[in-house]
């Protein structure tokens, strides 16, 4: 049974109080004496996920939050946490669950053997500084789909903004959807970094209080491994139709220490943002991230991939504070799956081989893939190597090394053919890559491009124009025989008929500018 009982829907906004009401005017009381603070309309939300029943404790992305600091410009960059005091006073949190959660039937017990135990932090803080697990209280009734809740802390994942901030650099144009960015308000890219620990009262003392979140390790992931997300397109807009919608995709790569970052093709739309990403194995679905970022565009051109923090990462940076600071003795139960073992997929050890089989090309500052097709000679898209005859090549070894191999343009279509192929040769062999054998049917290829609106410059990743590699099979036959690089001259040579066809134009209709 998936865990939909676990996930909600997280709403912050600003409560207006009695005199702002009758006067109109935003206005702090006396005793602060901070500026005037902007008034933010409309409300801010995102999807979370239940941690600990017994305490009502709720997990959530942090950049819902932090457009309601206090002081608008401070860097928060160096800070562990922060607490309630640094958001504005009138913040409102409210929760909503299913109505069957967690008040109806739930799932059996789970394991609550293991208590959080990690090292506490270098330098704890002073005794004004202490965030104190809730003491349980049980009896409360949870029959409602709607709750008030309060903030406990923000705080970030310190690996997982380390790999971000690796990787995402300001200078190469990624941007990354924020609500926040449409309203003028604050909007940092390392805000993604952080997450939010909310306590709900009123789901506190729940039934199964005894029962653990289970969650996997990020390190015990792989590539092509099966995931499965559920979280809230759109969060609060419209939760009748889009609360806790499931979405299915693979791990497609995974980077940072301990696996902190995972990438993964699951379709999940603005508002997933802090759902969970699960992973099936025979005993059920155990916890294996969260979603940081659900688009992002690199250069203005859209990147078909979702951004996931580990679960693993996540719950010790909790219990890395809790345990430095909290004085009450109280202790997060969360599970860890040791051992864990995914359903079986058939081709997944396949797939994991030919993964050494992909080539990373650079020509200057362009980069894009290749498919290693015999020892020495990859194929790729013309537009990729542009006018450039050398190439950098990058195969991925089954020993982890990506050295950099010197390659050179041996063949690329003209810019008016109907086909976007080239073909580069490598200076010396590589005998230990995995050449993929060339399949016979026609759903077999190489991607040429993303579908794109040409009338409104946006592209779409999950809608591809492919090249079978049937076309292709038969010239690679001959070249291997003769080694003369004219014979994929035929590929400039096509019909009209199949050069309207790749332009999404009819040729026997009256000529019409395709969109795409």
């Amino acid at each position: 049974m998936f865990p939909q009982s676990q996930c909600c829907i997280v709403s912050a906004s600003l409560q207006r109080r009695a005199a702002e009401t009758q006067c109109g005017e935003a206005a702090l009381p006396a005793a602060h004496s901070l500026p005037p603070q902007p008034q933010w309309e409309g409300v801010r939300s995102c999807s979370g996920l239940l941690l600990d029943r017994r305490r009502g404790l709720v997990l959530c992305h942090g950049q819902t939050f932090l457009p309601f600091l206090l002081l608008q410009r401070q860097d928060v960059s160096g800070k562990p946490f922060l607490q309630p005091g640094a958001f504005h006073q009138d913040l409102q949190v409210h929760l909503q669950f299913p109505a069957t959660s967690p008040g109806g039937k739930a799932q059996p017990p789970l394991s609550s053997s293991f208590t959080l135990g990690l090292e506490p932090v270098s330098e704890p803080p002073g005794s004004d500084l202490n965030p104190v697990l809730p003491s349980v209280a049980p009896g409360v009734d949870r029959s409602r789909s709607y709750a008030q809740a309060e903030m406990l802390m923000v705080f970030p994942c310190p690996e997982f903004r380390d790999i971000f901030q690796t990787l995402f650099r300001k200078s190469d144009n990624w941007c990354f959807y924020n609500e926040d960015q449409e309203q003028g308000l604050r909007s940092e890219i390392l805000d993604l970094a952080w997450f939010a620990l909310l306590r709900c009262p009123s789901w506190a003392g729940d039934a199964l209080g005894g029962s653990a979140l289970r969650y996997v390790r990020s390190e015990g992931l792989r590539k092509g491994q099966p995931l499965f997300s559920c979280a809230s397109p759109f969060a609060a807009f419209c939760p009748e139709i889009f609360l806790n919608t499931i979405s299915k995709g693979i791990v497609s790569n995974l980077a940072g220490e301990r696996n902190a970052m995972i990438l993964t093709d699951a379709r999940c739309l603005p508002g997933t943002e802090g759902g969970g990403i699960y992973v099936k194995s025979r005993d059920g679905y155990h916890l294996a991230g969260l979603i940081v970022a659900p688009l992002c565009w690199k250069a203005n051109e859209w990147v078909g991939l979702t951004l996931v923090c580990s679960a693993s990462c996540i719950l010790e940076a909790v219990g890395r504070i809790l345990n430095g600071f909290d004085r009450s003795g109280a202790k997060l139960s969360f599970c860890p799956v040791s051992g864990h073992r995914p359903l079986a997929n058939p081709g997944w050890r396949g797939l994991t081989r030919l993964l050494g089989a992909v080539a990373l090309l650079q020509c200057d500052r362009v980069w894009g893939s290749g498919v290693v097709i015999s020892p020495r000679l990859i194929l790729t898209c013309r537009h990729v190597l542009g006018q450039t005859s050398a190439v950098k090549v990058k195969i991925q070894s089954d020993s982890g090394s990506c050295p950099v191999l010197k390659g050179k343009v041996l063949f690329a279509t003209k810019e008016n053919s109907a086909f976007d192929v080239a073909v580069v040769e490598l200076e010396e062999d590589q005998l230990a890559v995995e050449i993929p054998a060339i399949a016979s049917g026609f759903s077999t290829g190489i991607v040429s491009s993303n579908a794109r609106n040409n009338s409104a410059g946006a592209s779409y990743p999950h809608l591809n124009f492919s090249l079978p590699i049937t076309v292709l099979q038969p010239l690679l036959s001959a070249y291997s025989q003769t080694r003369d690089a004219t014979v994929f001259e035929g590929l400039n040579k096509v019909s009209d008929r199949l050069r309207a066809l790749w332009q999404l134009q009819d040729s026997f209709s009256a000529p019409q500018r395709s969109k795409l």
